[in-house]
């Protein structure tokens, strides 16, 4: 608890990582697990609960260097870590993770604000509206997790052995976690604020400087506090997740802990959207200014559209039979935008604009990989359009400079086109994995940001070092460099991962399922 919530993250996602390359590297025969026994419950509780409530104060003691709940000299005094079963103690220690986390994190968000936001001289150099951008309502993010961290306290405070989490995190992420929408949506003005005022403001700049020196800070930049809130609405979701997976299957506490996953998963997903509602609003109306119609003009800009893939491909031209002609060239530049839901496909004129020659629904739209043919037809696939602008069929053989390239074109132009490997979804038996061993920011649309220790299923992969991949925690899509990750090799763990993530999103596909039956009726 000493340590800001961004060490204490990193931190325990490093250890995360250590331990399942530990688990991978153990290819011997499966150990039967203690947990496999019925565990008494009753027992214990019975034990504990003749002494008088202890008191836990580590939360209100930021220097305490417990980070495990077995080594609290409470517990360790009290006799109960020889009655519990091994998977009980695995379960006290997700809910303890939970708790310390939650005392961490407020203790960077005091810091942000006691010493950052309310510092005079910032306050002096700051518009009011500057402020308001730069700081949105943390001081209400504030205000929820400290509430949050009374309630987490007082149960932890209630008995040695914690009856529950999940169910405090429900009520909280119900009642209070809205708050975590308004400060996130508002991450794409308050990153152009900040950039913006380190390149107009000197003062700002430097008081920022001399403001993250101060020891208080741990070497840490104004912007990773300023990032804290999404960071850890979206660590929440994964602790939950965590104690889901060792709770008892058909328990009350399971019931619990997938309702607080369920709605902590709609603010995340709310968080998410705000995020790209604003980038997405801006991003159509500047594609807008740049295109030019030769065909019928198609409104570009629509609440529902949004960018999945831009960038230059070589259209063939005309029959084959050209490439003896040696003055003709035969593949030219053209350019695609690919919405959600519309093609549109221009060649770049001067002044950095595009004429729009074609376009289809991106549902009418088929792709086909050629057999290798040559140097000259490396990484060419066909784009059939059912439908274009002219109501007519029409086929175009486009080139990429890559075979990553190409592949993540006829991923986005057909995302129902099968992969090379089957997505998590279908129930395989297993499939390949990986687990992110560095961060990785995505810089296209078409690609997935990834933090430490996320485990992804491998869909697809290129022999120029790319991977389209499949997130278990949130099944999102998208490529990244296979440089960011570590194969995992061992099969009872990739199976242990995906039995894992069926259980957590048992209640995602039993919707599934009812939605499924109503449609049909």
């Amino acid at each position: 608890l000493g340590l800001l919530y961004q060490e204490y993250r990193d931190k325990s996602t490093r250890e995360e990582i250590e331990t399942r390359r530990l688990q991978d590297s153990q290819t011997g025969p499966e150990e039967t697990s203690p947990s496999e026994e019925t565990p008494s419950e009753a027992e214990p509780t019975s034990t504990i609960e003749n002494k008088a409530p202890p008191q836990i104060n580590l939360l209100r003691n930021s220097n305490s260097r417990f980070n495990l709940w077995q080594d609290l000299p409470e517990v360790q005094s009290s006799g109960v870590l020889s009655i519990l079963q091994p998977d009980e103690i695995k379960l006290q220690e997700a809910m303890f993770e939970l708790v310390t986390s939650e005392a961490s994190y407020y203790k960077s968000l005091n810091l942000l604000v006691s010493h950052f936001m309310e510092n005079e001289r910032l306050k002096k150099i700051l518009h009011q509206s500057e402020a308001h951008i730069l700081f949105s309502n943390v001081l209400d993010v504030m205000a929820v997790s400290e509430r949050f961290l009374l309630d987490l306290e007082q149960r932890v405070e209630e008995n040695i052995v914690i009856s529950d989490v999940c169910d405090i995190v429900y009520q909280h992420t119900v009642n209070h976690f809205s708050v975590y929408i308004t400060y996130v949506s508002n991450q794409t003005y308050q990153e152009r604020a900040y950039k913006q005022l380190l390149q107009d403001k000197p003062a700002f700049r430097e008081v920022i400087s001399q403001l993250e020196l101060d020891p208080k800070c741990k070497g840490l930049s104004f912007s990773s506090f300023l990032i804290l809130p999404f960071q850890r609405i979206t660590r929440l979701k994964l602790l939950v997740q965590n104690i889901l997976k060792k709770v008892e299957e058909k328990s009350d506490r399971e019931s619990t802990a997938l309702d607080a996953h369920k709605e902590l998963e709609t603010v995340v997903k709310a968080c998410n959207e705000g995020v790209r509602k604003m980038s997405r609003t801006e991003q159509m109306i500047s594609i807008q200014k740049k295109l030019e119609f030769k065909i019928k003009s198609v409104p570009i800009i629509s609440h529902s559209r949004w960018l999945l893939k831009q960038g230059e491909l070589q259209q063939m031209n005309g029959p084959k039979t050209s490439r003896t002609l040696r003055t003709k060239k035969l593949f030219r530049e053209i350019y695609l935008f690919l919405f959600n839901d519309l093609l549109v496909i221009c060649r770049q004129i001067p002044g950095d604009k595009y004429q729009v020659f074609d376009s289809a629904p991106r549902g009418l739209l088929r792709v086909e990989e050629l057999e290798d043919q040559g140097q000259s037809l490396a990484n060419v696939f066909i784009l059939r359009l059912l439908e274009n602008a002219d109501d007519r069929e029409a086929s175009y053989m486009l080139k990429a400079s890559s075979q990553s390239e190409m592949k993540r074109w006829m991923i986005s132009l057909a995302p129902n086109r099968r992969t090379k490997f089957v997505s998590f979804t279908s129930r395989l038996v297993d499939c390949p994995q990986i687990q992110c061993v560095h961060p990785y920011v995505a810089q296209q649309p078409d690609e997935l940001s990834l933090e430490l220790a996320d485990v992804l299923n491998i869909l697809d992969k290129t022999d120029d070092g790319w991977i389209f991949g499949e997130r278990l925690h949130d099944q999102e899509r998208g490529w990244f460099p296979s440089s960011i990750g570590e194969e995992i090799l061992n099969p009872k763990i990739r199976a242990q991962n995906l039995k894992e993530c069926f259980r957590v999103h048992k209640s995602d596909d039993s919707q599934r399922r009812k939605l499924g039956s109503r449609n049909r009726q």
